[in-house]
């Protein structure tokens, strides 16, 4: 079975990333494949109708 590495690093970028664009971040999981997914919750976005490419 292999092994797959991150680092801590990794999963602060992805989350640094997610709260620069705006994002609240709510969990960040690490799939078995080494994948980083961020879990985010914008309930304002949503309720105002905005979209994300409207983000400065």
């Amino acid at each position: 079975m292999p092994t797959t590495r991150f680092t801590q690093s990794d999963v602060k970028r992805a989350a640094k990333g997610a709260l620069a664009a705006g994002l609240t971040v709510v969990r960040v999981e690490v799939d078995q494949d080494g994948r980083v997914i961020v879990i985010t919750d914008d309930k304002d976005a949503r309720a105002s109708g905005a979209n994300d490419w409207d983000r400065p």
